[in-house]
C-alpha cells in the first residue's frame, strides 16, 4: 500500500454535529488520520464547493444521512504532529437529522448516538481533540 502524500498547504474540511432525538452522532474513524477515534462525520472541501455543499456531500458519502444544516458551531485547527502529517482547518456545523439510517462507508467502522451530557462519562471511548467543546456549542445552536 502506497503512503498517503499530504498536501503542503492547509486543507479546509467540514464536519457535522448531527442531532436526533436529543442525541448526537459520533462516528469512529476506520483509518488515518485519527484511526480508532470517535469524532464527527465530515471531510475535505473540494475546490469550488461551498462549505454547506461539502458538508451535505460528505455526510451523504460517509453516513447516508439527510441533514438540515443549522449553523457554524466552531472550528478546529489540526497542525501536523509529525513529518508527512496533514494540516487541516475543520469548520464544524450543527445539523439536524432529517431522514435515513446510518450506513457507513469504508472511512468509518462504528457509530453511536450519544446524549451530549454523557460525553464526559465516556471514559472507554477515544475522542478527537476538542470534540466535546464543538458538540456543546452545536447543542446550544440547536436550541430547546
Amino acid at each position: 500500500m502506497a503512503a498517503i502524500v499530504q498536501p503542503t498547504r492547509p486543507q479546509i474540511a467540514v464536519s457535522a454535529a448531527i442531532f436526533r432525538d436529543g442525541k448526537v452522532l459520533l462516528t469512529r474513524r476506520a483509518r488515518s488520520p485519527a484511526k480508532g477515534f470517535y469524532s464527527l462525520p465530515g471531510g475535505r472541501v473540494e475546490f469550488g464547493e461551498s462549505l454547506h455543499q461539502a458538508l451535505a456531500r460528505e455526510i451523504g458519502e460517509e453516513t447516508g444521512l439527510d441533514i438540515e444544516i443549522i449553523g457554524l458551531a466552531g472550528w478546529r485547527e489540526v497542525l501536523p504532529a509529525a513529518a508527512g502529517a496533514g494540516h487541516y482547518l475543520i469548520m464544524s456545523f450543527a445539523a439536524r437529522w432529517v431522514a435515513r439510517e446510518p450506513v457507513l462507508n469504508d472511512e468509518l467502522d462504528d457509530y453511536r448516538w450519544i446524549a451530549p451530557k454523557a460525553l464526559a462519562s465516556l471514559g472507554d471511548l477515544k475522542l478527537t481533540g476538542g470534540l466535546e467543546e464543538v458538540i456543546q456549542s452545536a447543542h446550544r445552536l440547536m436550541g430547546p
